[in-house]
Formats: C-alpha cells, structure tokens, sequence
C-alpha cells in the first residue's frame, strides 16, 4: 500500500515538474539566456577555428621561408657552376631553383591569403562579440523589468485582500480592548491591597 502511495507520489511530482518546465520554456527571458548559452558555445567554436588559423598561417610562413631558402641556395650553387664551366650541373642546379622558387611563390601566395582571411575573421570576431555582450546587457534589462513587475503584482495581489486586511485591523483592536482591561484590574487589584494594609496598619495601632 505504502508503494502504491509512493508511486503516486512519485507521478504527481514528476507531472508538477513537467508543467513547471513547459511553463519556464515558455519564458521569454529563459529563451533568451538559452540562446545567449548557445551563442557562448558557439563563440568558442569560432574561436578554437580562428586560432587553427593562427597555426595555419604559422605553417604556410615555416613553408614558404624552407621553399625559399632553398631556391636561392640552387641560384647560388648554378652560379658557381656555371663560373666553373660545369654546365650539367648548373643545369640541374637551374632546374631545381624554378621547382623550389615556384613552390615559394605559390606558399606566399597562399600565406598572404590565409593572412588576410585571419585578419577578416577577427574583425568579425570582434564584431559578434560586441554583439553578444549587448544582448547580455539587453537580458539584464528584461530581467530588471520583469523583477519590477513581479514585485508589483505581488504587492497588488497583498493590497487587494481589503477583508483580510480588515480582519486583522478588528483583531489590533480586541487586543488593545484586553490590553486596557488588564491594565485597569492590576491598578485597582494594587489600590486595593494598599488599602487594606494601611487600614490594617492603623487597626493594630489603635488597638
């Protein structure tokens, strides 16, 4: 028996707690924190990417320098070459300093792009996150309106009751009614016990 109550219990409760859910769903200012949680995850999505960015453009950078490098290091050595009659090795030497300066200009290309992708990426970062702090401030202004009014209505619903208030204004004043009576009874109770211990006092002295 003790189960079934339980149970019962148990399916009241979890009921209650499902309106009281659909009810906050319902909230717009509990839509709004929803949605600003939401774009909080979302912003440090945007970030871990901007910052593989970062890391790209470091790659491209460590590329293009190897690339380069190498290039002059083949236009130097095909010069020596050339300077000591070894014309198959210049040749090579040539050859090799187009592969590697063609590879270098194609990474610099491809570095001054991920730079300046990078810069418009944090100038729009910059942006949503202006945009996301004034929505933080816009739910501090909904939260404050809604506290005022929820004060209001709480006050309205206290001001409202006229007959409780009624109620206990006749209660104030029964209290004070038995307030003065008691007050009146100690006075004469002591009045009169005063009285007769001076009227006795002065029975035992005449006597």
């Amino acid at each position: 028996m003790e189960n079934i109550f339980t149970r019962i219990k148990q399916a009241v409760a979890a009921d209650f707690h499902e309106i009281l859910d659909k009810k906050e769903e319902k909230n717009p200012t509990v839509q709004l924190s929803q949605y600003i949680r939401q774009c909080e995850q979302q912003a440090k999505k945007i970030r871990e990417l901007i910052e593989k960015q970062y890391q790209l453009k470091h790659d491209f950078t460590k590329e293009y320098h190897a690339a380069q490098a190498m290039a002059d290091k083949r236009e130097r050595q095909a010069k020596l070459a050339a300077e000591q009659e070894e014309a198959e090795l210049a040749e090579q030497a040539q050859d090799e300093r187009i592969q590697y300066q063609e590879r270098a200009d194609k990474i610099k290309a491809m570095m001054d792009k991920a730079n300046a992708d990078l810069q418009e990426l944090e100038k729009k970062y910059v942006q949503m996150k202006h945009k996301l702090k004034d929505l933080y401030v816009k739910k501090m202004e909904f939260a404050e309106r809604e506290n005022v009014a929820k004060a209001h209505r709480g006050m309205n619903e206290v001001l409202k009751n006229k007959p409780e208030f009624e109620f206990v204004s006749s209660k104030f004043n029964d209290l004070e009614g038995y307030i003065d009576r008691l007050e009146r009874k100690v006075n004469d109770d002591y009045r009169k016990q005063t009285l007769d211990a001076k009227l006795a006092n002065l029975e035992r002295k005449s006597s």
